[in-house]
C-alpha cells in the first residue's frame, strides 16, 4: 500500500517539475525570440517606473505623422537602466525609438507592453 502511494506521489512530483521546466522554457523563448523590430519617431509624452512587486519602465510616444492629423499613441517597455535614462532625458523632445517587439509574454511582471525598447536616438538639438 505503502509503496503504491510512494510511487504515485514521486509520479505526481514528476509531473509537477516537468510543468515548471516547461513554463522556464516557454517564458526564455518569449523573452529571447523577436517576433518583429523596428523604430518609431514622435515625442515622449509619459515615462514612469511602475509594478506593485515587478517594477518596470513603461512609456508613452506620441506619433505625429503630418501636422492637423489625430495624433497616435504607442505604448513601450525599458528593461535596461541606462536605456530608461536616455529615455527619461528625451522627454518633450522629439526621439526615435528603435524597439523588438516579444510575442505571448506569459506575465505583465516582464513589462506591460510587448515593444522593448533599445535604443533612444534624438532627433533634434
Amino acid at each position: 500500500m505503502f509503496s503504491r502511494l510512494n510511487g504515485l506521489l514521486k509520479s505526481v512530483i514528476l509531473f509537477i517539475v516537468v510543468l515548471i521546466v516547461l513554463f522556464g522554457l516557454y517564458t526564455w523563448a518569449s523573452l529571447n525570440w523577436v517576433y518583429s523590430s523596428g523604430e518609431r519617431a514622435g515625442y515622449v509624452q509619459k515615462f514612469s517606473f511602475k509594478g506593485y512587486v515587478c517594477k518596470t519602465w513603461e512609456g508613452e510616444i506620441v506619433l505625429v505623422s503630418m501636422p492637423g492629423t489625430q495624433a497616435e499613441k504607442f505604448v513601450f517597455t525599458v528593461k535596461d537602466a541606462a536605456v530608461a535614462k536616455k529615455v527619461n532625458d528625451s522627454l518633450g523632445k522629439r526621439v526615435k525609438i528603435v524597439y523588438e517587439e516579444h510575442k505571448g509574454i506569459p506575465s505583465s511582471c516582464f513589462g506591460e507592453s510587448s515593444y522593448f525598447v533599445q535604443d533612444v536616438l534624438f532627433l533634434e538639438k
